[in-house]
């Protein structure tokens, strides 16, 4: 059997105000395609279908289409898991209608745990593939809360609780192990060793339930990865691995491959790495405003489907008051460019000379974290607020968790 890994899609995500509806459905039309051309038998989606809880009518459409779309490609059966980002009852919904057109959802932990289990068959009708379906781990599948731990202890306990969720499948694919039957597993989260991007969010207190590739049971042939937007293997192993987010999200990922993974268990689970196609780039420019203006008229047009969008970090003394006007006159000089997405970066000599403050004249850069820290610092100057930090962490996630049923 061929599999394909993908995950992070995000649709229904915006970059601030703009829309990313019509790069999404180049992906997906493009996925239609690779999957009949690369003789795909499953296709495995490994969370954050959706960028929020509560999807947009126009992301549940490209999804519900998408997923009409597949049966008439060479792919038999597809299983998606939920992300931290997806609301269980929303991927739930449609599961017993999905399920006749061979589409298995696994938005949560079932209560009947081996329910996680999905037996994939080929043309045949004989086994070919089992894949062991671990969705986003929530607080309530790892029993995360006890009074008056310490970091220390949380932590083992977070790690723990992942590591015997996954060790506790291996009884039930015993069998499949000795009949020589592939078995891939699915996850959501965050690997240690594995790099992350700005703007992922932490899906456990402090990215405290990291767990190593090592720590996966042997007995899982492929470890199919979601959470994570840069494509990436986990300490080095080859068989356990992040394959990005399809589309860049973010400014942050403006420089990430994008790429999908085929692993072909026809030659004993030899992994290949598709590049996805660009059509719109994103990209990042900084100093000050007379250098980013001549990096900007050296950019050329490299004929992609969507203008490039670019992000400014200007450097500067003071802010700029005709900054925008500026920039449409640089624009006008580089009609091939999109959109610019300014950040003055106000620099400025503080009290003590060592000191530099940092002004950004954009709210969407900001996080509730980075807030709740320079409030700690403003409040208990020369403190240490760890403990303030984790509590305040503790209770941003309950929250998070909350939006999504």
């Amino acid at each position: 059997m061929r599999v394909l890994h993908t995950a992070d899609w995000h649709l229904g995500r915006k970059l601030e105000q703009f829309d990313r509806t019509n790069e999404h459905q180049d992906f997906l039309d493009w996925l239609i395609k690779t999957l009949t051309s690369e003789k795909i038998d499953v296709l495995i989606v490994a969370g954050d279908i959706f960028d929020s809880g509560s999807p947009s009518n126009t992301a549940l459409q490209q999804y519900y289409q998408f997923l009409s779309q597949v049966k008439d490609t060479h792919c038999r059966d597809v299983v998606i898991i939920g992300g931290n980002h997806d609301s269980v009852g929303t991927l739930h919904a449609p599961k017993e209608l999905l399920r006749h057109f061979n589409v298995h959802i696994v938005g949560g932990v079932p209560e009947q745990f081996e329910n996680q289990i999905i037996p994939i068959y080929n043309e045949k009708k004989e086994l070919g593939l089992v894949v062991c379906a671990v969705p986003f781990l929530r607080d309530k599948d790892i029993r995360l809360s006890v009074s008056g731990e310490t970091t220390e202890e949380r932590e083992a306990r977070i790690k723990k609780g992942i590591v015997d969720h996954y060790q506790n499948l291996v009884e039930h694919i015993t069998l499949h192990k000795s009949n020589n039957v592939p078995v891939i597993a699915t996850g959501h989260l965050f690997a240690a060793g594995a790099s992350t991007s700005e703007g992922v969010k932490d899906i456990h207190v402090g990215n405290l339930g990291q767990v190593g590739g090592d720590q996966f049971p042997i007995e899982f042939n492929y470890i199919a990865l979601g959470h994570l937007h840069r494509p990436q293997l986990v300490n080095k192993m080859g068989h356990v691995r992040y394959s990005g987010s399809p589309i860049p999200l973010s400014f942050s990922e403006a420089d990430h491959p994008k790429l999908v993974i085929v692993i072909d268990f026809n030659k004993d689970g030899k992994v290949e790495e598709i590049e996805v196609p660009c059509c719109r780039k994103l990209i990042r420019l900084s100093g000050t405003l007379d250098n980013i203006r001549r990096q900007i008229l050296l950019l050329e047009d490299e004929g992609r489907v969507y203008p490039p969008w670019i992000e400014l970090k200007i450097e500067t003394d003071a802010p700029i008051p005709d900054l925008l006007e500026q920039l449409d006159t640089l624009k006008a000089q580089r009609p091939f460019i999109g959109e610019f997405f300014p950040r003055q970066r106000v620099v400025h000599q503080a009290r003590q000379l060592n000191e530099l403050t940092d002004l950004t004249t954009t709210l969407s850069d900001l996080d509730p974290t980075a807030v709740f820290i320079k409030k700690c610092e403003s409040v208990f100057p020369g403190t240490d607020h760890s403990e303030l930090l984790g509590t305040f962490k503790e209770a941003l996630e309950a929250m998070q968790q909350e939006e999504r049923p």
